[in-house]
């Protein structure tokens, strides 16, 4: 059974100091990818900045690939070490530490070196990201005090909405409601709970705004409908397959033999005809009879007739050699054809036309999510993947999602998608190049074409979109960092909301006795620019979501709010108990004279 919050925040106070002096948190990172590079960059903006946070990054000897892992950030302790093991958890002082982040995309790996965390640090808090959530309560058996979190869950919302033409596609349950973002217009004012963003000027949004009728996206109250349905409901464009059998049967053909081996066969053809013509014109035959002797000398061969003039015996010798040419090319051409049909039907390059659906280039841990989201909101996918058998291609066949094998930075790739007709493409791969290749080949046959983008380099992404116009770009990291922060910090996020290239917090604070917040009226907790109160409720009762501004908080309140780090980070703060006071040393006396 979980702690309360009002228990697990006396615990973190506690640490901050021991035997009356204050300690640094500290905290050990393990990852090798800009994961591991954002989380630590949330650490040190939490409020435990300032010299207060110690925190130390284990990451491989070399960097696996240009993207930052937080090994050049200052006031950052970094160990270098290949193997996560009881060795390395020495040298980078988990003996003691407050919490272990495991960032790494290994499930098993992950697994064991939180089993070896345990032998140095029995007790400690764990956070562990992995792709198979469903191991989440083995590992909660085991490390009682743990979080598995999945920043591919976290982050495919965001590429979902993209795609389908939204802002920001969180929807959450809390306090017996389904909550959701959405556009203003397009839900009905009584189902508003507050005001998110104006995003109305794209090069300046505001979030959070005091006056939160101004805010075009809004937190809304899923009512009458299945929870997420919201999302799509006003945007999604249903698909369709365009009934061609003609070209379907061209395209098969197109695929039935390669082309040096049909170039062949034409020229042969070609030859034939040309000498099955000229033997007709010397033995003055009609072009029935001709035809006829052309087959006959071609596939049979003919008796040699020494009364033939010159020219019809030399039509027949070369028309005996292209037949003897012909018949193993015949074979060859079947037996290619053959294979290349199987090759394409299991590449799934052989697809009738369609339009209206989105195409997703990458199943992995990320693209695999995308395509389950999008098929559980009725929209038609289509995957690319350059591997024939990637993590999501089972999922896919379960889905009954096509597959195309091949490489998504070639045009006829995207062709065989039908990428001039589908209404996104959400490009997910791990490969910055090939994701920007496919998006400008998908641009150039389709310049209406919605492009959501994943790049793993913020700075590059900006620089793209001011280039080519491609406006909207993920990164995954980025939208998973805040989540994994808080994990790491004993705090309990309800939701990440994406704006753009910002992220708000959906959490609930629990306000300790004697806290700052302690006797203060509502209206203390906002609003400002930073923080929004959603809902309110006293211990041991249900949550008011219109609570009266003017009631006094009391020890034991339960704060649901909406927030950036920075302004919940500042919430907490007064939410926490006061720290201990160092006991004054007694006066010693003074002797009377």
């Amino acid at each position: 059974m979980p702690e309360p919050l009002l228990d697990r925040a006396r615990r973190a106070s506690r640490r901050l100091r021991v035997n009356g002096d204050a300690r640094a948190a500290h905290y050990v990172i393990c990852g090798r990818d800009a994961l591991a590079y954002w989380v630590v960059r949330a650490l040190l903006a939490t409020e435990l900045q300032a010299g207060r946070v110690r925190i130390t990054l284990v990451v491989p000897e070399r960097p696996r690939s240009d993207e930052p892992d937080g090994r050049d950030l200052q006031g950052v302790e970094v160990v270098r070490a290949d193997r996560l093991d009881e060795v390395t958890f020495r040298r980078a002082g988990l003996a003691g530490a407050d919490g272990l982040a495991l960032l790494h995309q290994d499930d098993v790996g992950n697994m064991h070196a939180a089993l070896c965390a345990q032998e140095v640090e029995p007790r400690l808090r764990l956070v562990v990201r992995m792709f198979n959530t469903g191991l989440a309560n083995g590992v909660r058996r085991i490390f009682p005090d743990s979080a598995v979190l999945s920043d591919a869950s976290m982050a495919a919302p965001a590429f979902v909405a993209a795609a389908l033409g939204e802002v920001a596609p969180t929807h959450f349950r809390h306090g017996g409601r389904t909550l959701y973002v959405a556009r203003r217009d397009d839900v009905r004012p009584t189902d508003v709970v507050c005001g998110v963003a104006d995003t109305r000027d794209p090069q300046q949004v505001r979030l959070l705004p005091a006056d939160g009728s101004v805010a075009d996206l809004v937190i809304a109250e899923a009512t009458g409908t299945p929870p997420g349905t919201e999302l799509a409901a006003r945007r999604l464009v249903r698909a369709r397959r365009r009934r061609r059998p003609l070209t379907v049967l061209l395209r098969a053909v197109r695929s039935f033999a390669t082309r040096k081996i049909g170039l062949a066969v034409i020229v042969l053809l070609a030859v034939i005809g040309v000498l099955g013509w000229l033997n007709g014109y010397a033995s003055h035959k009609g072009w029935a009879d001709s035809l006829y002797l052309t087959l006959v000398t071609t596939l049979t061969g003919q008796d040699p007739d020494p009364d033939k003039s010159a020219a019809e015996q030399v039509m027949q010798v070369v028309l005996n050699l292209a037949g003897l040419a012909l018949i193993p090319l015949i074979t060859a051409v079947v037996v290619d054809g053959i294979v290349n049909a199987r090759l394409a039907l299991h590449s799934g390059r052989i697809q009738p036309e369609r339009s209206g659906h989105v195409v997703v280039v990458g199943l992995g841990n990320v693209g695999t999510r995308v395509m389950a989201q999008l098929c559980d909101f009725g929209v038609e996918v289509v995957a690319i993947d350059r591997v024939p058998e990637p993590r999501g291609a089972a999922l896919a066949r379960r889905l009954g999602v096509p597959l195309i094998v091949g490489d998504a930075a070639l045009e006829e790739t995207l062709q065989s998608a039908s990428v001039g007709g589908c209404q996104a493409l959400v490009v997910v791969s791990t490969d910055d190049e090939t994701n920007l290749q496919a998006a400008l080949n998908g641009l150039a046959v389709n310049s209406e074409l919605q492009v959501v983008l994943r790049l793993f380099d913020g700075h590059f992404a900006e620089r793209i979109q001011q280039a080519f116009g491609i406006g909207v770009s993920r990164s995954v990291s980025y939208l998973a960092a805040p989540s994994f922060a808080a994990a790491l910090l004993d705090r309990a996020v309800i939701a990440t909301i994406p704006v753009g290239r910002h992220a708000l917090l959906v959490t609930e604070v629990s306000v300790a006795a004697g806290s700052s917040l302690d006797g203060r009226p509502l209206a203390a907790v906002g609003p400002t620019e930073s923080v929004r109160l959603l809902a309110h409720a006293r211990a041991g009762q249900r949550l008011d979501w219109a609570p009266d501004p003017r009631l006094v908080i009391v020890a034991g309140d339960r704060l649901t709010v909406v927030a950036r780090r920075a302004g919940l980070n500042a919430l907490l703060r007064e939410a926490a108990p006061p720290l201990p006071e160092d006991p004054v040393p007694p006066v010693p006396r003074q002797p009377e004279e």
